[in-house]
């Protein structure tokens, strides 16, 4: 008998090896589906937080995640009410099965279905049902499978990742933001709970289609445990009371002409230095301040922090949509336009650095003649001898011209592209026009640009990510960058705006009213604003000091409630007044050889005192190139004068400044007194 035994013992001991060798094999030839899943590509801004996510090629939102970037409350909830042993069992939890058969016998039928977390992976891995007792015995093998090949992170990341939350809308994280307009990072019990109920019956608990058997789904996971390790007795009782969600809340859809910028060169994540939260401000300040504006025009903002270059906020227009024939979907902070009058500040930065002018130099704001070119300012008056910080502050057209033609189109265009903007021409060639606006820039080479100007003159690439810094010539003396923007600092601001001297600002309006900017800095911040119509069309009686100004004050009053004061002069900064500066600083002058064949006033002879009763003043000229243009006190008295003498009116009495100038752009002038 004991032999019989003992035979039967090795029998039975045998057919365990065979079986467990059979199951082995059996287990070992499964063939595991891909592992690897398509998440959606992501944009995120300087501090991690979500500017805007895209759904995977099938439609659907599926958010990277991690079980570390979860609430460890929600893990603690899913494992005890899912799966209380999932870190023992290798992918079949038998007593679970057991317990799930004995329930269906006493219940006549299926109360739960004994699936461990592991198996439910598998389901979601195959796509396959829960119902037939073949896709059970699949989900069985896969799920013992995967317990051989990933570790049990790697299994709950991908449960994570893949359970259905109704909809669209899959993984953990995914499901957080539509239904609680959140990261799961940090969870209420309540929250905690929905999100571990609503897989179970994903449809027929959408909250968003019904919101009660959502809330009864949750309220019964918080009553299965309280109590335990997983959920206070309290705290569930709290959770009972709180509001259970009811609808779907949109993705964030924040910068969204930068994400698609960077989306477009590859998916995954992008990590940006925008600031999300003033991102958000400026974006509804200008869907808000374009609703009361016409429904054509369109407004770019941007806004950088010009110690580093980074880019904290980029508005591309007031809508993401063609809503009202706006366009939205251009980005304006990347269009080329005309930058109007915002290059001038260069001019004078660069007649600075090569000590061509000084703020205090007095210019000639009298008419002139380039060859065929004659440039007018915007008004068409002439004020004769200006300060050049006066000058730049009024926008004249004239002095920056009669400077552009010393410094030669060319080096300006060579300053632009130094400065690490990317100007384009229509002609090929640089002209004249150049320095009033007749080149193609973006607001983004505009806001670069000043950037450079506030730091001193030494280039400050804007940058959207975490780059490598580049090397930053120096494209002007930081004495001849701080001068421009103290002049600029000096220009008033539009009204309701505070005190001037905070933040240096330039304002332009191209040719034809097409465009409207304001660009400016403070000790920390840059700003750029453009307000037009994106086709190009006239937007008549628009200027950049009515249009724009007053938006690039309101944008720096939401970027800090107070301006960064701007910095004291360089050591080396000539701060004279203009009798005090140097003789070939105290008043700007054209080249020698020029002045020498240069128109000259013959007569009267400076200085010379005369009778305002004569019925008029005989004028003498000699030298230079007719036609002659001939100002009092810088207004035009005659235009188109080609002989050197001539009698013109002149009222009195009193001191007048005359002056000549001849078609080359030469002049002369001498002081009077009429009596």
């Amino acid at each position: 008998m004991k032999r019989w035994a003992l035979l039967a013992a090795v029998g039975a001991l045998y057919l365990t090896a065979v079986a467990r060798d059979g199951l082995d094999a059996w287990i070992d030839a499964t063939d595991l589906p891909v592992l690897a899943h398509a998440t959606s590509a992501e944009v995120r801004d300087r501090n991690g937080a979500l500017l805007r996510a895209y759904t995977i090629d099938n439609g659907r939102w599926r958010l990277a995640v991690s079980a570390d970037a979860v609430d460890p409350r929600f893990i603690d909830m899913l494992l005890a009410y899912e799966d209380k042993r999932f870190f023992d069992h290798a992918g079949i939890d038998p007593v679970a099965l057991l317990r799930a058969a004995g329930q269906a016998l006493r219940h006549g039928r299926i109360v739960s279905g004994g699936s461990t977390l592991t198996m439910q992976v598998a389901r979601l891995l195959e796509e396959s049902g829960t119902g037939a007792w073949q896709g059970k015995l699949r989900q069985m093998r896969l799920a013992l499978a995967l317990e051989r090949h990933l570790d049990k992170d790697q299994i709950l990341s991908l449960y994570l990742l893949l359970a259905p939350y109704g909809g669209n809308i899959e993984g953990v994280r995914a499901a957080s933001l539509a239904w609680l307009g959140k990261e799961p990072a940090r969870l209420t019990p309540a929250e905690a709970a929905f999100l571990v109920a609503l897989p179970q019956a994903p449809e027929s608990r959408r909250p968003d289609r019904h919101p009660d058997i959502a809330r009864s789904a949750r309220d019964r996971v918080l009553q299965r445990l309280a109590g335990g390790p997983a959920l206070a007795a309290g705290d569930a009782r709290a959770a009972l009371r709180d509001a259970a969600p009811r609808t779907r809340i949109p993705f964030p859809q924040l910068a969204p002409h930068l994400s698609d910028r960077f989306v477009a060169e590859g998916g995954g994540r992008h990590d940006l230095t925008i600031d999300a939260t003033l991102q958000r401000v400026l974006e509804t300040y200008a869907a808000d301040r374009m609703a009361r504006a016409a429904p054509d025009l369109s407004l770019a903002i941007v806004v950088a922090d010009h110690t580093t270059g980074e880019v904290l906020a980029s508005i591309g227009s007031p809508g993401y949509s063609n809503a009202a024939g706006r366009k939205g979907f251009v980005d304006m902070t990347r269009a080329l336009r005309s930058p109007g009058s915002t290059l001038k500040p260069l001019v004078y930065a660069l007649a600075f650095d090569r000590g061509l002018a000084h703020p205090e130099t007095l210019i000639a704001d009298t008419p002139v003649q380039f060859g065929t070119y004659a440039p007018q300012n915007f008004d068409g008056a002439f004020r004769g001898d200006v300060r050049v910080a006066e000058a730049l502050q009024m926008s004249l057209n004239i002095p920056v011209v009669r400077l552009t033609e010393r410094l030669g189109p060319a080096h300006l265009m060579a300053a632009l592209r130094k400065a690490g903007t990317k100007p384009e021409l229509a002609g090929g060639q640089a002209g004249l026009a150049v320095s009033l606006g007749g080149v193609g820039l973006s607001l983004n080479d505009l806001v670069q640009l000043y950037a450079t100007l506030a730091q001193n003159g030494r280039v400050t690439s804007l940058r959207w990510t975490d780059t490598p810094d580049a090397p930053r010539p120096q494209i002007v003396a930081p004495r001849a960058a701080w001068m421009v923007g103290h002049v600029l600092a000096g220009i008033q601001p539009p009204p309701a705006s505070g005190p001037r001297g905070h933040v240096a600002f330039k304002t332009g309006t191209s040719y034809g009213h097409r465009d409207a900017w304001a660009v400016g800095f403070d000790g920390q911040f840059v700003v750029g604003v453009w307000t037009g119509r994106p086709d190009g069309t006239p937007v008549p009686g628009a200027f950049g000091a009515d249009a724009a100004a007053p938006l690039l004050f309101e944008v720096f009053s939401r970027v800090r409630p107070e301006p960064v004061p701007l910095p004291a002069p360089p050591a080396d900064t000539l701060l004279l007044p203009n009798a005090q500066l140097p003789t070939h600083l105290q008043r700007f002058r054209i080249d020698n050889d020029h002045q020498a064949r240069g128109v000259k006033l013959a007569f009267p002879p400076d200085g010379a005192l005369l009778s305002s009763d004569a019925g008029g003043l005989t004028i003498r000229v000699r030298d230079g190139h007719p036609p002659y243009t001939v100002l009092a006190d810088g207004a035009v008295l005659a235009t188109g004068l080609r002989v050197p003498e001539f009698t013109l009116p002149l009222t009195g009495p009193g001191f007048a400044t005359l002056s000549v100038i001849d078609s080359a752009g030469a002049s002369d002038r001498v002081r009077v007194e009429l009596r």
